[in-house]
C-alpha cells in the first residue's frame, strides 16, 4: 500500500482502489490492513522524525519497520512477518537488520521530538491552532490522535432509533445512542459495512454526531423552502428533509455533478421526495440571483481545511487541499456565504458552519460577514438549538477531545429585514 503510505492522495479513496483490484481478501484481513495502514498514517511525523534520527530514507517499507520495533515487536517476531512468503513481505535485508537494532528499546514518542512532530501537526497549522486554543493546544491536539468513532443518525422516515438500536443488537453488535444527537447511534466495534441492512434499506446513514448537531441548527420546519447550498455528498441534506417528514423543498446545491449524482441516490434510497438538485456554476450562479430571498433556510457548510477531521482523516493534515493556503479558502467562503445569504427571506435563518477549528474560517468569518450586511443578525446558541453543548454562547464548536465527535464550527443568523433597492424600496422574492 505505499500509495497510501505517501499521502499524495486521499487515504480512503486510495484504499477502495486497492481493496477493488484483490477482491479475494476477506472481511477480516481488510480490517487488519486498514487498521494498520491507518496507524502508520496517525504517526507519520513521529516515524518519519525517527527515519532521519537514525539516517534511513524515508520510503513506506522503512515507516512499517519502524513502526513495529517501536510498537515493542521483536526482532525474532520481525523476521517471521517479513520472510517472502507469497502473502508476506520480502525478507529483511542486513541494513534492515542493522536499522531495527538501533530502534529496538525505543518507543514512538521521544523526548527530543518538537511539539510539532509529537502532537502530528503540519507547520502551517501550528500557530493558527495554538492561537485558536492557547494552554489546551497539545490536549486537543493528543484528541485527534486516535480512531474516530462511528456514528450513525437514523432515518425518521423509515425507522425510529429505539427500533434501529433493537436491530442492530439483534445482529450480535452493541450499538449506544449518542449523547447529543437525538438520532444518533454510536457503534464502538469495527465492522463491515457492507453488511448492515439497514444501511442498505436507508434506514440509516453514516454521519458524525457533530454533523447531525449542525444539521439540527438548521431548524427546518415540514412545508419550509430549503437551501442547503455546499451539499456534497448529501449527509446534511438528507438529514435536513427527515427533519422537513417529507414535506416542503429542499435545494442541494453543488459545483461538482459528480457529487450531486451520488447524492441523489442516497436520497432515493432514503425515501426522500422533497429534495432537488442543483448544479451550480460557481458561488455566484445566476440561479441564486432569481431565487433571492426565496427560502426558509440557508445551509452553508463551506470549503475549509478540514482540521476538524484530522482524526478520521489523519493523512489529510500532510495532504494541502489547496496549494493556494489557507487565506485563499477564506476569501472563497467569504464569497459563498455572502451569495448564498441573498437567498435567505425576511425572518429566515442563515446557518454558517465549517469541519474547520481554526478562528479565521470560523468566528472571524462570521463576524466580517456581519459588518457588512446589518440586515443579519447572530442568534444566541441556546435560542437557536436549546441544549447543545458549547463554551461558546453565540457558537456551535466541538471537537474531538472535548465532544467526541469531528471538529465542528456552525453559527447561526437571522435576516432582520430585506435588502433594499436604489430607491429605498424592499426587493421581493422571485420565485
Amino acid at each position: 500500500m505505499q500509495e497510501v503510505a505517501d499521502v499524495a492522495r486521499p487515504a480512503d479513496a486510495v484504499i477502495s482502489a486497492w481493496f477493488r483490484a484483490r477482491r479475494q481478501i476477506g472481511d477480516a484481513d481488510r480490517g487488519q490492513i486498514i487498521e494498520l495502514l491507518y496507524t502508520l498514517l496517525r504517526h507519520h511525523a513521529r516515524l518519519g522524525w525517527w527515519l532521519e534520527r537514525i539516517g534511513r530514507k524515508d520510503i513506506p517499507r522503512h515507516r512499517l519497520i519502524a513502526w513495529l520495533a517501536l510498537s515493542g515487536q521483536s526482532p525474532d517476531q520481525l523476521r517471521s512477518l517479513f520472510n517472502g512468503d507469497r502473502s508476506s513481505p520480502s525478507a529483511l535485508t542486513e541494513p534492515e537488520r542493522a536499522m531495527l537494532a538501533k530502534l529496538q528499546g525505543g518507543s514512538v514518542d521521544h523526548p527530543d521530538m518538537p511539539d510539532a512532530v509529537r502532537l502530528e501537526c503540519p507547520d502551517w497549522a501550528l500557530e493558527p491552532l495554538q492561537r485558536r486554543f492557547g494552554p489546551t493546544f497539545a490536549a486537543e491536539m493528543a484528541g485527534m490522535l486516535t480512531p474516530a468513532p462511528l456514528d450513525l443518525r437514523v432515518n425518521p422516515i423509515k425507522s425510529t432509533r429505539d427500533d434501529m438500536l433493537a436491530a442492530l443488537r439483534d445482529l450480535g453488535l452493541k450499538p449506544a445512542p449518542t449523547t447529543m444527537a437525538p438520532l444518533g447511534i454510536r457503534m464502538p466495534e469495527r465492522l463491515s459495512l457492507a453488511n448492515l441492512p439497514m444501511l442498505k434499506s436507508g434506514a440509516v446513514e453514516i454521519q458524525d454526531e457533530g454533523s447531525q448537531l449542525v444539521a439540527m441548527l438548521v431548524d427546518a420546519r415540514p412545508g419550509d423552502r430549503v437551501v442547503d447550498f455546499c451539499a456534497g455528498a448529501g449527509g446534511k441534506t438528507l438529514a435536513i428533509a427527515a427533519q422537513m417528514a417529507n414535506k416542503g423543498h429542499v435545494v442541494a446545491c453543488d459545483i461538482n455533478e459528480g457529487r450531486l449524482e451520488r447524492a441523489a441516490e442516497r436520497f432515493r434510497r432514503a425515501g426522500l421526495h422533497n429534495i432537488q438538485t442543483r448544479l451550480l456554476s460557481s458561488e455566484t450562479d445566476k440561479w441564486v440571483k432569481r431565487h433571492k430571498l426565496g427560502f426558509d433556510r440557508v445551509l452553508v457548510d463551506a470549503p475549509c481545511s478540514g482540521t476538524g477531521t484530522w482524526r478520521r482523516n489523519p493523512d489529510a493534515r500532510w495532504r494541502p487541499e489547496d496549494e493556494q493556503g489557507v487565506g485563499h479558502l477564506v476569501a472563497l467562503q467569504a464569497k459563498i456565504l455572502a451569495s448564498a445569504a441573498r437567498l435567505v427571506k425576511p425572518g429566515g435563518r442563515l446557518v454558517y458552519a465549517t469541519c474547520s477549528l481554526l478562528s479565521e474560517e470560523n468566528e472571524e468569518q462570521v463576524t466580517i460577514f456581519l459588518a457588512s450586511h446589518p440586515d443579519f443578525k447572530l442568534v444566541p446558541l441556546g435560542e437557536a438549538a436549546p441544549g447543545l453543548p458549547s463554551a461558546q454562547p453565540y457558537y456551535l464548536s466541538l471537537t474531538p477531545a472535548q465532544h467526541d465527535t469531528d471538529g465542528f464550527f456552525a453559527a447561526v443568523m437571522v435576516r432582520q429585514s430585506s435588502p433594499l433597492s436604489p430607491k429605498g424600496e424592499v426587493k421581493p422574492a422571485i420565485s
